[in-house]
């Protein structure tokens, strides 16, 4: 993980994943920290970097498809993190149902 770690967070679980940005779905890896979920693209994408979403703007989670080309549903891989701002971001990943419940038990711990 390149991203560096807040004072007190801990990383959780990590893994590779795609998130589709538009028409391309981006390689990389997912980090779950009990603070945040942490996304880092390959170099090699074209539309390369790093995404951010605090645990706390995190309003639900959904089993989702990956889709070509951004519309065409190819297969049912991928978790659907909605934000309290009204972002979607869809992340095709390996046994999203042990994503989805990692990711909420940690966003309930920090609730707390």
């Amino acid at each position: 993980m390149k991203t560096e770690l807040f004072k007190e967070e801990n990383l959780i679980k990590s893994g590779s994943a795609n998130l589709q940005k538009g028409i391309e779905t981006v390689g990389g890896k997912i980090y779950l920290t009990n603070k945040r979920l942490v996304f880092e693209s390959h170099n090699f994408n074209v539309q390369s970097g790093k995404t951010e979403i605090k645990l706390i703007d995190i309003n639900s989670l959904e089993f989702s498809w990956t889709k070509l080309f951004g519309l065409i549903p190819l297969i049912p891989n991928s978790l659907s993190v909605l934000t309290k701002d009204n972002k979607n971001l869809n992340f095709a990943l390996s046994n999203r149902t042990m994503w989805k419940e990692e990711i909420e038990k940690a966003k309930n711990s920090s609730n707390n």
